[in-house]
């Protein structure tokens, strides 16, 4: 089967090949260039490169990528393709399924997660690892990982004699050049290490340090050398030191970050209906006044200059940020002015509430004391409950009533069956009858025995 890139096709074999891969006369090689992978040719239906058969053999191309000298960062203020991309490759390849955290491979490298992103970015931009799907961000998931697939860049089969059988990024190698089997076989031993990063050199006056094991000194005085004090002079028994070192510390200046927290932080702390607020939000919100110099009493003063709603404040940063909108830019004599206006008006607010304080003392003249006591006197009077004096009740004849006065009396029998139990225990149930008719005083008994058969046959609770 013809190579993606025909010149680079290996010659005719001296004897018969089944598979119809031959290499080019003369084992000439494709020249080499700079191997530099855009982003469009970075996932998997695009690239040019074939899926890895084996971690072995794609930390064989990773090695030969990093000596060969033929890839060069597109980033200018990254870092290089070297040792920690190796062992980031390294962990890449005994992956089982090629999903790498950034945050797990800066755990497993001791390396910050913009240094991963940095070689992950290179090894794609080498042709070694093309996307299979990127990583996205899913609201209430959290993110996920992109899906990598490890790939031989076509660059690394052209230069090193590999014969490859099929079509795309699924090409398999079938075979390699005979002369390039030692190169390969040095790949392969470097690929079976286990490559380690070198440490951090520590700083030059970390290395010189003044203690009994150093030998020597660079200097010629006396002074930097060391010796074993007295016996005399071990294990005085004291506690602290005789001359305890002084921390020389002044104020901690804050930068413009730490003055806009510190407006926000007092503002939520100073200003009543800004309690519980984010702190962060706020400072946001205040990050203009805090740069211009702006204090916490000129906040509250401008933001109170409107009055406050009625119904309270439902969200406190926004309306903040609603009442000192467009006034960032006022001047000290400005905000002097709204800071006078606002403390006399709580001044005012507060004497108001004192006077209305002090009403509850009373009058200091006798007379006036006097005159208010009788004034109360009079009310208490007027209100207390008024004793009823006991009505004697004379029965009056049936006789005596006229007809308007009859059916009056039964009318309000009618609205009130009440009258008609009075009227029962009073002149007794012959006279009843007449006054009030056969009729009322039938459905007046007949109701209180079911009121009373209601109240016999009640559950008790």
């Amino acid at each position: 089967m013809p190579q993606r890139t025909p010149s680079c096709q290996l010659g005719n074999p001296a004897s018969s090949d089944s598979r119809l891969i031959s290499p080019l006369p003369g084992g000439t090689q494709c020249p080499q260039t700079r191997l530099t992978v855009p982003h469009t040719q970075q996932w998997l239906d695009t690239t040019s490169g074939r899926i890895t058969t084996c971690p072995h053999s794609w930390m064989q191309a990773v090695h030969w990528i990093a000596g060969s000298g033929l890839y060069t960062p597109a980033r200018n203020d990254g870092p290089k393709f070297g040792p920690t991309t190796i062992a980031l490759a390294q962990e890449i390849s005994a992956l089982k399924e090629c999903r790498p955290g950034v945050d797990y491979l800066a755990r497993k490298l001791k390396v910050s997660e913009r240094t991963v992103q940095y070689h992950l970015g290179m090894l794609r931009e080498a042709g070694l690892l093309v996307y299979r799907s990127k990583g996205t961000r899913v609201r209430g998931e959290g993110g996920r990982a992109s899906v990598f697939e490890r790939t031989i860049p076509a660059v690394f089969d052209e230069a090193l004699g590999i014969r490859t059988i099929g079509e795309g990024a699924t090409r398999r190698p079938v075979g390699a050049a005979e002369e390039h089997r030692s190169t390969l076989g040095k790949l392969a031993k470097k690929a079976a290490r286990k490559a380690r990063r070198r440490p951090r050199r520590k700083s030059s006056s970390a290395e010189r340090r003044c203690t009994p094991m150093q030998g020597g000194s660079t200097g010629t005085s006396s002074a930097d050398r060391t010796y074993s004090p007295p016996e005399s002079k071990l294990a005085s028994g004291q506690e602290k030191s005789q001359h305890p070192k002084k921390a020389k510390r002044g104020q901690r200046t804050l930068n413009k970050v730490g003055n806009r927290y510190k407006l926000g932080r007092e503002a939520t702390t100073t200003i009543p209906w800004l309690n519980g607020a984010s702190v962060p939000r706020i400072s946001w919100v205040l990050s203009e006044f805090a740069d211009a110099g702006w204090t916490v009493r000129e906040v509250q003063a401008v933001a109170e200059s409107i009055p406050m709603p009625a119904y309270g404040v439902k969200r406190p940063s926004g309306m903040l940020a609603d009442r000192l909108r467009g006034k960032a830019g006022m001047t000290k004599t400005m905000r002097a002015a709204y800071v006078a206006m606002w403390e006399e008006s709580r001044a005012a607010a507060k004497d108001r509430h004192t006077g209305y304080d002090d009403l509850g003392t009373g009058p200091k003249s006798p007379a006036a004391r006097r005159a208010m006591d009788e004034a109360f006197a009079a009310i208490q009077a007027r209100l207390a409950p008024v004793e009823e004096e006991p009505v004697t009740v004379v029965p009056v004849a049936i006789e005596d009533l006229t007809k308007q006065e009859v059916a009056a009396m039964r009318v309000e029998a009618m609205k009130d069956p009440d009258l008609i139990l009075v009227s029962l225990e009073l002149i007794g149930e012959r006279d009843t009858r007449r006054l009030y008719s056969n009729r009322l005083v039938d459905q007046t008994l007949a109701l209180e025995a079911i009121n009373a058969r209601r109240n016999t046959f009640a559950p008790a609770f």
